[in-house]
């Protein structure tokens, strides 16, 4: 059973009063009983955007497959990167900006888990909450929308001075590296507003770059002009892309058997590691990081490939490394994600580190 809500109908407390009342209030009745048992109610926070709803029903549809008898309610807010669509997310002061009020009501019990985009999590989570599962991920890479009266089929063959619209310094900083002769420019909104944006007659973007597993789970995937990646475009992926992840209260024995169920370990253990490694980095502030993670060998799932690039803001300087191990448990993910570091360090990550803007505490999105 499924039931939806909007933040107001998340429980407020009720307020109380010091002054005395001169006669005791009539007895009040009790209030009906509750339709299904607390225990068997699962109540879902999510982001009320189109594509954010979207990946919330997947994971409430994979509960429900494996907890039937269970009744779901989905909780949807706005969270601050919702409410403000103008500023650029590298000007905002915070690493929470997708995750902070809805981890608050979950600190506070009025739900029980959090769906979101695996990248949207920040690297450091408050102590008492966990990710108690990472999905199977879909395609991990960024996507190229040309705008729809344009023919240009890759982005290499934009012309110079051509507008590329995104508000991601991981892509704008990678674009300026590879294909200098382009110009990036702000673009906000979810998916469907950027689109439009695109699409207006006097729009000023050639084309956007934008997340391919958004695009594929709003069945927008026929506006994909070309998917990018290592090989075809220059482009690495951000950590965490194309996963979608669930945030519970850490020791929540109820939920932590609920998605004991769920999950898909390949793709845990390859965005533990790149987790592993953005968080090594950091050091106190985000960095514009490209990550391509895939598994190697005779299909046991075992030997991960990882490339990774760090790049100057204005893709001036460049660190990047590619390494291969076996790695089989949550241990071995986050010490290869360390080892990851320590590689791109000895490339000149350091130097390129030092530069960037300390008060940039968004860099990706």
């Amino acid at each position: 059973m499924s039931r939806a809500h909007g933040a107001d109908d998340v429980p407020q407390p009720s307020s109380s009063t010091d002054i005395a009342s001169p006669t005791p209030p009539p007895p009040q009745p009790p209030p009906p009983p509750s339709s299904a048992d607390a225990a068997s109610i699962v109540r879902i926070g999510s982001r009320q955007s189109a594509l954010a709803l979207v990946q919330t029903k997947l994971v409430e549809t994979a509960l429900q497959q494996a907890w039937p008898a269970m009744t779901y309610e989905i909780h949807a807010m706005k969270t601050a990167g919702d409410k403000n669509q103008t500023t650029a997310l590298h000007d905002f002061g915070a690493k929470s900006l997708w995750t902070y009020e809805l981890e608050a009501l979950l600190l506070e019990g009025k739900i029980d888990l959090i769906v979101h985009s695996l990248k949207d999590i920040p690297t450091q989570i408050p102590p008492t909450l966990t990710i108690g599962a990472i999905f199977h991920r879909e395609d991990p890479r960024d996507a190229l929308v040309v705008h729809p009266r344009l023919s240009y089929k890759d982005i290499s063959s934009l012309p110079a001075g051509s507008v590329v619209g995104t508000s991601s310094v991981r892509r704008s900083a990678q674009i300026a590296r590879n294909y200098p002769h382009l110009r990036c420019e702000n673009v906000r909104g979810n998916v469907g507003t950027r689109l439009a944006k695109l699409d207006a007659v006097d729009s000023p973007y050639s084309c956007l770059v934008l997340a391919a597993a958004g695009l594929e789970r709003l069945q927008l995937g026929h506006r994909i002009t070309q998917r990018l990646d290592s090989r075809d475009g220059r482009l690495l992926h951000a950590v965490g892309q194309g996963a979608l992840a669930v945030e519970i209260r850490d020791g929540d024995e109820r939920v932590e058997g609920l998605l004991a169920k769920l999950g898909h370990r390949p793709t845990t253990l390859a965005c533990l590691a790149e987790r592993s490694l953005m968080r090594t980095l950091e050091g106190g502030c985000s960095v514009p990081i490209g990550v391509e993670t895939e598994w190697a060998g005779d299909g046991a799932d075992t030997v991960l490939v990882m490339r990774a690039i760090v790049v100057s803001v204005d893709g001036k300087d460049t660190a990047q490394a590619t390494i291969q191990q076996r790695v089989e448990t949550t241990d071995e993910a986050d010490e290869y994600g360390r080892t990851m570091a320590k590689e791109l360090v000895g490339h000149g990550a350091a130097k390129i580190l030092e530069k960037i803007t300390l008060n940039r505490d968004i860099v990706d999105a």
